[in-house]
């Protein structure tokens, strides 16, 4: 046997790991990593709204989001710790942190061409396209695959420079994940609740990547001296990108009287001819209509105005004009339906509820809202709204006449604002001889959302109708859906409808006749939400996938 291997221990002869360059300031390491942490979920949760103008902000483009960030953080770590181990050197690192600066501040200004050419070359929502997920994907891997690789690197370079020896190994390590994770929750909150809000989407971009660049220019100084004094002019491109990126309109568009971001909406004011049209994130719904020349939107908008016509009919005494005495609209938006009912009913109590404060703001400046003081526009949740009327905390109320439902984030409604418990509440708020009525969207032959809403309602409701707005050249529609508290039927309806004076109400003597060609009593069948399972988004990717799929 030879020698030399009979003696050579396997330890000692393996190839040792290159020790790390002596940090000159260690603690600054720990501050690298927590800006780090919050500028990797900054950009996660900003990047989510800056995609909200383009593909709206929808859970297929959350799921596509999350999990491309997830993949190239994944690379990033595997990534971070093979260079750290080969370079161990803090100014490499610093100069990673300071190169993902400089490409998260670049993420605003090259979006603008990357998510035009993303979503002009797929299909989107108001085809029903399963391009939308391809669309994103492309978009988001263009624009945050690079920075958010780099970021991923920061954390075991960070550790591989820190740990000095295996003895406290598991201590530096559990500070380094605290740090990065309670710069990852700073990244979740501070984005969302005060800079997105406060400077807008883009310049919040610009200040994540200035931030980290700060931080990164500092340490290469600490750790090289005068010899990193050149990394200081990043900060001149840094300028720049925060100077073009608060350049021109987020997404151009003709007619455009106004956008603006808030905590919850991208949201567009559009001149279309003499109509003034809402549009939210991706600007494929069209959310309210404000139209000076006529007193109907012409849209769904209109089939509310009839719901009163389904409350049990007298057969003694037909009335004129059916009574409704107060009204509530959860999603209120620019007041379309408010505004409706204050023209065809009179200035009955009207109570608003739209959960972004700057649409209804939107609502007083663009679409008249402020000319219809019967209307009290509230920013508050729609269902949390009932609650607290339910409970006596907003004071001693009447029940409501007639609750309108219009809310969607399309192609959503909001799950909580259509299940059982929900309905529930309506009952409870409603009148003795009251009616609910939702805005529901289908394809032209798939029902299967209006459906399953029809049949919860049923839950509740003890009579159930649905009208169908016209769908002739359009591949798309909505239905209203309609529930009354008492037992009725559909000759209820064609009495109270008959008992009209077209004279006195053309515009309801009008609506009415629409609806009555529509009207029919609800089949029944249909998936019944609840709080605990109400399958909305599966429901809809059906409808998008089977008009997909029926596309020629």
């Amino acid at each position: 046997m030879n020698d030399a291997l009979a003696t050579a221990s396997p330890i000692t002869d393996a190839p040792q790991p290159r020790p790390a360059a002596a940090l000159r300031r260690p603690r600054w390491l720990n501050l690298l990593v927590l800006t780090a942490g919050f500028t990797t979920l900054g950009i996660e949760l900003s990047g989510a709204r800056l995609l909200d103008p383009w593909f709206g902000n929808s859970i297929l483009v959350w799921a596509c989001l999350i999990g491309l960030v997830l993949a190239c953080l994944s690379l990033g770590y595997w990534l971070g710790g093979r260079v750290a181990d080969r370079r161990p050197q803090a100014a490499l690192l610093y100069t990673i942190a300071l190169v993902a600066a400089l490409l998260v501040a670049l993420i605003p200004v090259a979006g603008r061409p990357a998510l035009q050419v993303a979503a002009l070359s797929t299909l989107n929502l108001e085809h029903f396209s399963a391009g939308l997920l391809l669309g994103a994907g492309v978009a988001i891997f263009l624009l945050f695959s690079a920075p958010t690789v780099l970021l991923g690197m920061v954390s075991p370079f960070a550790l591989r420079l820190a740990v000095a020896d295996v003895g406290s190994s598991g201590q530096v390590a559990g500070r380094l994940y605290a740090l990065s994770t309670v710069g990852s929750l700073l990244g979740a909150f501070l984005p969302v609740l005060v800079l997105i809000p406060a400077i807008g989407t883009r310049l919040t971009f610009v200040l994540l990547g200035g931030l980290l660049a700060a931080v990164a220019i500092v340490g290469l100084l600490l750790e090289r001296g005068r010899p990193a004094a050149p990394a200081a002019l990043a900060l001149l491109p840094l300028a720049l990108l925060g100077w073009l990126a608060g350049q021109g309109l987020i997404k151009p568009e003709p007619g455009l009287l106004h956008e603006g971001e808030s905590l919850y909406n991208y949201y567009q004011v559009i001149q279309r001819g003499p109509e003034t049209w809402l549009k939210l994130n991706e600007g494929i719904g069209i959310h309210s209509v404000y139209h000076p020349q006529s007193a109907l939107s012409q849209g769904i908008w209109d089939y509310f105005l009839v719901a009163p016509l389904f409350a049990a009919a007298s057969s003694s005494e037909l009335l004129p004009v059916p009574s409704v005495d107060s009204l509530y609209v959860v999603g209120m938006a620019g007041g379309t339906v408010a505004q409706l009912f204050s023209d065809v009913y009179g200035p009955l109590p009207i109570d608003g509820a739209e959960i972004d404060p700057a649409i209804v703001a939107a609502a007083r400046e663009y679409f008249n809202l402020d000319a219809y003081p019967n209307v009290n526009a509230v920013a508050a949740d729609g269902r949390s709204w009932l609650l607290a009327r339910r409970a006596g905390d907003l004071g001693q109320a009447a029940p409501y006449s007639m609750i309108a439902i219009d809310a969607y984030r399309p192609p959503y409604i909001p799950f909580h604002l259509a299940t059982v418990e929900f309905f529930e509440l309506v009952r409870d708020n409603l009148a003795a001889d009251g009616v609910v009525a939702v805005n529901a969207a289908r394809s032209r032959d798939d029902f299967t959302l209006v459906n399953a809403l029809a049949a919860t309602m049923g839950q509740v409701f003890p009579s159930v109708y649905v009208i169908d707005e016209s769908t002739e050249n359009y591949s798309l529609g909505n239905s209203l859906v309609v529930a009354t508290m008492q037992p009725t039927t559909l000759a209820d309806f064609q009495r109270n409808a008959a008992a009209i004076d077209p004279a006195a109400q053309p515009l309801l003597a009008e609506m009415a006749a629409r609806a009555a060609g529509t009207a029919r009593p609800a089949s029944g069948a249909g998936a019944i939400l609840t709080d605990d399972k109400a399958p909305i988004e599966q429901i809809v990717h059906g409808i998008m996938l089977r008009y997909f799929l029926s596309s020629p």
